[in-house]
């Protein structure tokens, strides 16, 4: 028996658009995903732990400080292939599980035309170099799950039926994955006031599910960001190096998840939830860089990166399913076994812009044994924006400048020279991203490199690893102002070596 519920929302459904307020909700946490900055590039930066904003003549200066380009005397092409793994560690309710996702890519392939002036030329001008470069400035391919055989504190329910209330039986079928649970018999609107009376068009809801479940969830990400950059750089009495570029950004991010609920002497006896996400977009920015040797054996180097204007394009589906104990639900005078739903797919656009970064470096040379070369960047998180026609962005600016904060990344790293022969060790700290927060969710990264020299061409390898934490929410239920929901915590650890061959010519 089909009831006068399902026939509600199926019609309704068929005439959705955009209008699903809750299709995709926590577009402040995209503003974050895609506004993170680490720095990327060839293998060598890589073993210097990724500082590199005043040491010229690397290929990775087409897309960070293009001023660096100044320094080249000769043309080149490089090509940077990766292999690396992300182990995560999830700890729910002391339960922990191991996942590991492995990552074979190209992040770097880089030209630069060179075009020096000969030392018997007179003038300011020294020459200058042009580059192209395509990068990979970030990746998103992991995967994390938690399971618990203790039952939790609460059920996604508690936030089905939070999110609901307020909300007429007449538009519920709107609202996403609250839509899906009404549905499905999860909630159930308040038919009734305190004497008997029926409400017309009820806007409360409850469950007659009322215990506690064990639960389990599989997250699956993939995708990345990529930035393909044309930028110059030119050289002034071999003092002063000045270059701008240009950054055009492609981001491909796909997010697929299967969250369970398993319940005891209960109505409801198992319910699960499929959920889908791709978001696919394109921007733009601009870079300007300066690097100037008061002395020969110092280089002083600083960055201007403007915001990235992205503009992104998502679809969204969702699928429920609930196996009831074959329950005789009277208000519908129905006996409810297996009951599934699921949406349309939802498409939607929107327009981030991200924060600006300033970057400035030094480099001390120590005659031609070798440098140490340092970074400092500057970022605020809470500079985002969102904007879209096809949503209401207001909620998520709010919690854009609730949530983040400014923060400070430093790198260091060093180059010892043998002969033909290079040793690389570097260090890098980027800050936690989150305004005030008691869990710290900084980001270390070591590494180390060799690279030998040849004339006409140069290998270079790096092994670096990265270690942060994070915090993870499936849904949100507030008790007294305070959070209730499970929180789980992940431990990540992303291990990448590369491999860079350069050619000179």
């Amino acid at each position: 028996m089909i009831s006068t519920k399902k026939l509600l929302f199926a019609t309704s459904f068929y005439l959705l658009s955009m209008g699903m307020s809750m299709a995709q909700s926590g577009y402040f946490e995209d503003a974050l995903r895609f506004s993170q900055f680490y720095s990327t590039g060839s293998a060598r930066i890589t073993g210097l732990g990724g500082a590199q904003m005043s040491l010229g003549g690397d290929i990775s200066n087409i897309h960070t400080n293009p001023a660096g380009l100044g320094f080249f005397r000769r043309s080149e092409f490089s090509i940077t292939p990766s292999f690396g793994s992300w182990v995560t560690e999830t700890n729910y309710l002391g339960q922990v599980q191991e996942n590991r996702t492995g990552n074979l890519a190209l992040p770097n392939l880089s030209l630069v035309i060179s075009n020096p002036r000969g030392p018997l030329e007179t003038g300011a001008f020294r020459g200058g170099t042009f580059g192209i470069s395509f990068n990979r400035t970030n990746h998103f391919n992991t995967n994390f799950g938690y399971f618990s055989d203790i039952e939790g504190q609460t059920s996604i329910i508690d936030a089905f039926i939070q999110q609901a209330n307020g909300i007429p039986e007449s538009q519920i079928e709107n609202f996403g994955l609250t839509g899906l649970a009404y549905n499905t018999f999860l909630i159930n609107p308040i038919s009734e006031d305190e004497n008997g009376n029926p409400i017309n068009n009820p806007s409360q809801y409850d469950s007659f599910v009322l215990g506690f479940p064990f639960q389990d969830e599989s997250v699956v990400t993939e995708g990345r960001s990529t930035q393909t950059s044309l930028s110059y750089g030119a050289n002034f009495y071999n003092k002063l190096f000045v270059g701008a570029g240009l950054g055009l950004t492609s981001i491909n991010y796909t997010s697929r998840k299967s969250y369970g609920e398993e319940f005891f002497n209960e109505p409801l006896m198992v319910s699960s939830i499929e959920e889908f996400l791709n978001i696919s977009g394109f921007g733009a920015n601009v870079n300007f860089g300066v690097i100037y040797k008061p002395i020969d054996v110092v280089n002083l180097g600083f960055n201007f990166q403007s915001p990235t204007w992205y503009r992104f394009n998502e679809e969204y589906e969702a699928s429920m399913i609930n196996q009831f104990d074959n329950f005789y639900f009277e208000p519908e005078d129905i006996v409810l076994g297996r009951e599934e739903s699921s949406t349309p797919i939802v498409l939607g656009t929107y327009n981030l812009n991200t924060p600006l970064r300033l970057s400035g470096g030094a480099t001390f040379f120590i005659g031609k044994n070798g440098f140490i070369t340092a970074d400092v960047d500057y970022l605020n998180y809470s500079r985002a924006r969102l904007n879209s026609r096809d949503f209401n962005p207001n909620a998520d600016n709010q919690e854009i400048r609730r949530l983040y904060g400014q923060t400070i990344n430093y790198r260091i790293g060093g180059e010892y020279r043998i002969d033909m022969f290079r040793l690389r060790a570097g260090y890098g700290l980027y800050g936690d991203p989150f305004r005030s927060s008691n869990f710290r969710r900084s980001t270390q990264q070591f590494s180390g490199g060799i690279g030998v020299r040849f004339e006409k061409f140069y290998i270079d390898m790096a092994l670096m690893s990265m270690r942060f934490d994070q915090l993870y929410n499936p849904y949100s239920v507030v008790e007294n102002g305070q959070e209730i929901g499970p929180i789980i915590e992940i431990r990540n650890n992303i291990t990448n070596g590369m491999l860079t061959v350069g050619f000179n010519f």
